[in-house]
C-alpha cells in the first residue's frame, strides 16, 4: 500500500512540474535548511507566487506531496491514514486545473542514506540548489563511511544544476565551498568570511532594555552594504539564512533594500534559536527542533556571547551520528564546561556532555558549594520539574537536543506563557503529542 501511494504521488508531481513548470529552488545540508528555506521563501514572496515546502518533507515522499498540496500540516497529522490518501489524490487532481499554481517551489532535499538526493534529483531537478552547510560531524553520518561521504551525496543537489542553473553555496563551510567544482551552473558564495560573493559583516545581538531581541548585521554585495535586523530569534544562523536569501534574491533580480524590508518582517521558525519569555522573568533561547555538532556548538556560542544573570544550558543527545557519538557529545561539554553556570544534561548520550564539562568546571567550583552545577536526567519529562525550580530570575535558559528527545516539553514546562505552546514551539500536532 505504501509503495503504491509512493508511485502515485511521484506521478501526480511529475505531471504538476510538467502542467505548471515552476522554478525549484532545491536546499539541503546538515544546519540551517529550515531557516534558509523560510528566509528565501518570505524575501521571493515579495515578487513571486511562491510555496515554501512545510515541515522537513524532504525525502522520497514529502518532497513530491510538497510539489502537489501545500498542505503540510494535515501530512504531518493525518499522512498514512486511507481518509487522508483519497482526499488528497482528488484535491491534486482538482489542483492540476488550477490556475493558482505557484511560480516558484522552495523545497528540502534530504539525504539519511546513501543515494537519497541522487534519486531526488534525478525525478526533481532544480534549477537553484543551495547548500547550507555539511560541518565536520554531520548530523545522520551512521548511515555514511564519514563526513565526506555526507558532503558527497549533499554536493548531488549542485551536481545535477545545468549551466543556465545557479549553485548557492556557504563560503565559509569549506565541504560546501568546494562544491564550485562539482557544478556547470553558475556559482554564487555566501558567508562571514572575507571572498564571499554575498558577505555578512558587523553582527551583532539586538539588545533592548538589557535583554536579547534578536540580531542585527550588514550585507555587502556588489560593493554596497544594507544594514538588517530581525527580531525573534538569536544566533548567526540568522545571518547565513539572510545572506542566503539575498543571494538568491539578487539571481531574481532584487536589490538589498527590498531584501532588508522583507526579512524585517521575518522572523525565523519555531525551535530554532527562538526567544521566548521564561518564568521568574527569565529569557529562553528555544532550539529544540533537532541537534546536530555544529549546531550545538553555533547554540553555545549564543548563549556565551548574550547578557543574563546566569548562563544555563540543558542539552539532549544528539542522535545519529553512529562512531562519532561519544566524541560530539564531549567536544560540546568541552565549550559548555567552559563558561556555563548552570548545565542540564537530558539522555543516554549527554551524560557524555556533562562528564567533559565537570573536567572544564571542576577548577572553579568552589568546596562547600551549596548544590552542584551540572544534573543529568534520562528523559525530559523526568527533567523538566529539576528546571524549573532550577531556574532564578534573570537566567539566560538555552534549550537544545535532537528532535527524538522531545526537548520542547522542558521548554513548555518553563514558558511563561504555556497557552501559547501552539504558536511558539515545535512539535505540537495531536500525532506528536501522542507520542
Amino acid at each position: 500500500m505504501y509503495k503504491l501511494s509512493q508511485i502515485i504521488v511521484e506521478i501526480l508531481a511529475k505531471l504538476y512540474l510538467w502542467r505548471f513548470n515552476p522554478q525549484i529552488i532545491g536546499i539541503t545540508g546538515n544546519v540551517g535548511k529550515t531557516s534558509t528555506k523560510e528566509a528565501i521563501g518570505f524575501v521571493l514572496g515579495k515578487i513571486k507566487k511562491v510555496r515554501v515546502g512545510g515541515g522537513n518533507l524532504n525525502n522520497e515522499v514529502g518532497l513530491p506531496f510538497n510539489i502537489i498540496s501545500d498542505s503540510a500540516e494535515e501530512y504531518y497529522e493525518k499522512g498514512g491514514s486511507l481518509i487522508f490518501g483519497i482526499k488528497s489524490f482528488f484535491k491534486a487532481i482538482f489542483g492540476f486545473f488550477s490556475s493558482n499554481y505557484p511560480e516558484v517551489l522552495v523545497l528540502e532535499y534530504g539525504a539519511d542514506r546513501p543515494g537519497d538526493i541522487k534519486k531526488l534529483v534525478r525525478k526533481y531537478r532544480p534549477h537553484i540548489s543551495v547548500v547550507t552547510a555539511v560541518g565536520q560531524v554531520p548530523v545522520h553520518v551512521e548511515y555514511f563511511s564519514g563526513p565526506e561521504a555526507v558532503a558527497k551525496e549533499k554536493g548531488r543537489l549542485v551536481e545535477a544544476l545545468l549551466v543556465s542553473d545557479f549553485a548557492v553555496l556557504n563560503f565559509d563551510d569549506l565541504a560546501v565551498f568546494e562544491m564550485k567544482e562539482r557544478t556547470k551552473a553558475k556559482v554564487v558564495t555566501y558567508g562571514f568570511g572575507n571572498g564571499a560573493m554575498v558577505r555578512v559583516s558587523n553582527f551583532e545581538s539586538w539588545i533592548e532594555n538589557e535583554v536579547s531581541v534578536g540580531v542585527g548585521f550588514k550585507i555587502n554585495y556588489n560593493d554596497s552594504f544594507v544594514p538588517f535586523k530581525q527580531s525573534g530569534s538569536l544566533g548567526k544562523s540568522q545571518g547565513y539564512a539572510a545572506a542566503a536569501a539575498a543571494a538568491v534574491g539578487s539571481i531574481f533580480g532584487m536589490n538589498l533594500v527590498d531584501i532588508s524590508e522583507a526579512l524585517s518582517e521575518y522572523h525565523g521558525p519555531k525551535g530554532r534559536l527562538k526567544i521566548l519569555k521564561g518564568i521568574k522573568n527569565s529569557t529562553i533561547i528555544d532550539d529544540t527542533y533537532n541537534a546536530s555538532p555544529l549546531s550545538t556548538h553555533l547554540a553555545l556560542e549564543t548563549l556565551r556571547d548574550l547578557p543574563g544573570t546566569r548562563r544555563v544550558a540543558v542539552l539532549g543527545d544528539m542522535l545519529e551520528l553512529g562512531k562519532y557519538t561519544i566524541d560530539a557529545h564531549k567536544e560540546a561539554g568541552n565549550v559548555a564546561g567552559s563558561f556555563v553556570d548552570l548545565l542540564i544534561c537530558v539522555g543516554s548520550r549527554a551524560k557524555f556532555i556533562a562528564d567533559s564539562a565537570f573536567n572544564q568546571l571542576a577548577p572553579s567550583i568552589v568546596e562547600g558549594m551549596p548544590q552542584p552545577r551540572i544534573y543529568k536526567f534520562e528523559t525530559s519529562d523526568e527533567a523538566k520539574l529539576k528546571v524549573k525550580e532550577l531556574i532564578k530570575e534573570g537566567d539566560l535558559v538555552l534549550v537544545k537536543g535532537s528532535q527524538g528527545m522531545r526537548m520542547e516539553r522542558i521548554v513548555e514546562e518553563i514558558m511563561a506563557e504555556p497557552e501559547k505552546k501552539k504558536e511558539l514551539l515545535v512539535r505540537q500536532s495531536k500525532k506528536w503529542l501522542a507520542k
